[in-house]
């Protein structure tokens, strides 16, 4: 049975004075190309979309249909990081600085006290953000605002991978997005690396 996102985390810390809850999740911590891409979510309390809930269970036209709604009612900040900045600092390290990125690219108003905020994380990985953090694992399929990033980092991440595809036929991208297919290790073998592969990733690491 498909789990539906509640908000009642959320409105449980807006009862205990915060103002903004801010839900953070990445994807693309496995492919073998691409970024990793996070999202940041604050939700209008009195507009949270309806069948928020792990991106990962809905169909692509779920998504795109709930990530319209998640634009044009909430706070949202998206970044990502390349594979080549993947290679250099790890794949971890990436993945934290995504969601750091993308919780600075929050459109909040100036007088925003970040007392006041606090950030909802799917995993068990706190970012280092200016707000306090709580890590929630399975966040995504349970916690309103997280799922909604979720759902944002997922509709950008393959819109970039289908950008990608069309520079880079070869390899399948808008298929499987980057992740280690039998297809897309068959493409690696027959035409080799893009510059857009994860350089330290297996097949591709070379030691």
């Amino acid at each position: 049975m498909k789990v539906i996102a509640s908000f009642e985390r959320e409105k449980a810390l807006i009862d205990n004075g915060k103002t903004w809850i801010v839900g953070i999740d990445e994807v693309g911590r496995g492919p073998i190309a691409g970024p990793v891409v996070a999202a940041a979510v604050v939700l209008d309390p009195q507009a949270v979309p309806a069948g928020l809930g792990d991106s990962k269970a809905m169909t692509a036209r779920m998504r795109q249909a709930l990530f319209g709604q998640i634009l044009a009612s909430a706070h949202v900040g998206i970044a990502s990081v390349p594979a080549e900045e993947i290679d250099r600092i790890n794949i971890r390290q990436a993945t934290l600085a995504a969601m750091v990125r993308a919780f600075a690219a929050l459109p909040l108003p100036q007088h925003v006290s970040l007392p006041d905020a606090i950030a909802l994380v799917d995993g068990n990985d706190p970012p280092p953000l200016p707000c306090p953090v709580e890590t929630i694992v399975g966040g995504d399929a349970l916690i309103a605002s997280i799922a909604a990033a979720s759902i944002v980092a997922k509709v950008t991440r393959d819109r970039i991978m289908h950008r990608l595809a069309a520079t880079y036929p070869d390899y399948g991208f808008a298929t499987h997005v980057g992740y280690p297919t039998p297809a897309h290790k068959r493409a690696l073998a027959e035409t080799g690396p893009c510059p857009f592969h994860r350089f330290s990733f297996a097949p591709l690491k070379v030691r």
